[in-house]
């Protein structure tokens, strides 16, 4: 996949603008500040539109926005580091990512990365953790996205452990489709069977193999421009026993 250069983070700065009233509305936590907060949060929100191959996080750099997806299809992985190349998991619309980084002040220890033209918006680290201290309401957000990224994280790995390729799509549909981590998917996701493949690490035509396959069994369908799951509680069960 063709990757856009280091530079890409100070590009997105400096294309950064304030969100749209419907971007607004997509963001999950925004409706559960007061009005005084969500009108700070809103004054230092960032919105810019990200290019395939830009990188929004990458590893060994300082953390100093939480991040969301407005629009579009990130990937979160550890390419470019010392050990074997993993992808932890997609970021679909809805989704907002590196909590843990911000709360420990630290760098980042993954690459987070476009796979398709995207709307990325970010809040400063510094109002983030002042609506750690100020809303009881953000930290039940908080807590709740923390224990279920805990829980992806554990899926994930077992995800990394399995061969069957049938298997591997449906559990990383699945993820993808999460509805507290990534409210903005709904039942219909925008992504390409060679996006897909870059998730999963399985060739574009491997993924059309198990799309089909999980198609016949009801699960999803496939649509122009996407998919859409039809039953999700059997995408994340696949395979019957």
């Amino acid at each position: 996949m063709h990757s856009v250069d280091v530079s890409s983070h100070v590009a997105l700065r400096q294309r950064a603008r304030t969100a749209t009233a419907a971007e607004l509305d997509a963001i999950p936590w925004l409706s559960l500040l007061s009005p005084e907060q969500r009108e700070r949060a809103i004054a230092r929100l960032e919105v810019a539109d990200a290019e395939v191959g830009e990188r929004i996080c990458r590893i060994g750099r300082k953390a100093n926005f939480w991040f969301g997806v407005i629009d579009g299809l990130l990937k979160m992985s550890n390419d470019d580091s010392s050990g074997q190349p993993i992808t932890f998991t997609g970021v679909p619309p809805g989704g907002w990512f590196g909590e843990g980084t911000l709360l420990k002040r630290e760098c980042y220890r993954y690459n987070i990365q476009v796979l398709r033209p995207s709307i990325v918006a970010g809040l400063p680290i510094d109002s983030f953790h002042e609506l750690l201290e100020n809303s009881i309401a953000f930290n039940r957000f908080m807590l709740n996205q923390l224990n279920e990224r805990l829980g992806q994280f554990i899926a994930a790995r077992e995800i990394d452990r399995i061969s069957d390729p049938d298997l591997r799509v449906a559990r990383n549909l699945a993820a993808l489709f999460h509805p507290q981590l990534y409210p903005g998917v709904g039942s219909m996701l925008r992504i390409t069977q060679q996006e897909l493949g870059y998730l999963v690490g399985l060739s574009r035509q491997r993924v059309n193999q198990a799309l089909n396959r999980l198609a016949r069994d009801q699960l999803i369908s496939i649509e122009y421009g996407g998919l859409r799951v039809l039953n999700l509680a059997g995408l994340q069960s696949f395979p019957k026993v």
